[in-house]
């Protein structure tokens, strides 16, 4: 039986970004199901293709990546969501932490971080899940 692919979407106002991100997850044990331009686009795409992995730039027009971040995290509270920034301030990374992300990749990148956050990042989140569905619903409300 194949091994399932998470489906990831890549968010990001720089078209070489996505381009770079794509060809790095490209052949990998991901699957990329849309990209977008924008924060406001990206809350749209997460709604109609349902990626297990948000790739979310923090600088960029209409709606910035911590505003898209919120959005997408309340609507989706099991999404994986990694920020990309290539000005990784305290204040980004506090906000991006508490807003619920589970990893940063600052540019420059190159394909092995950005496969080793991702892998890391994915691996959390399916053992948090599989540790929430282990908990008898008594337990797990509280």
């Amino acid at each position: 039986m194949p091994r399932y692919q998470p489906k990831i979407l890549i968010v990001d106002d720089n078209d070489l970004m996505r381009t770079l991100l794509r060809g790095m997850l490209r052949g990998e044990e991901y699957h990329v199901v849309g990209e977008a331009r924008n924060g406001l686009q990206g809350v749209e795409a997460v709604q109609k293709l349902t990626p297990d992995i948000v790739c979310l730039d923090v600088m960029m027009p209409e709606m910035d990546g911590l505003e898209a971040l919120q959005v997408m995290k309340q609507a989706k509270p099991d999404l994986v969501v990694v920020m990309i920034t290539g000005n990784p301030s305290v204040e980004n990374v506090q906000e991006s932490i508490q807003g619920g992300a589970a990893g940063f990749i600052v540019k420059p990148f190159n394909t092995a971080k950005v496969l080793d956050t991702l892998s890391r990042a994915w691996s959390t989140a399916v053992a948090a899940k599989a540790a929430a569905d282990q908990l008898p619903p008594a337990a797990a409300a509280e």
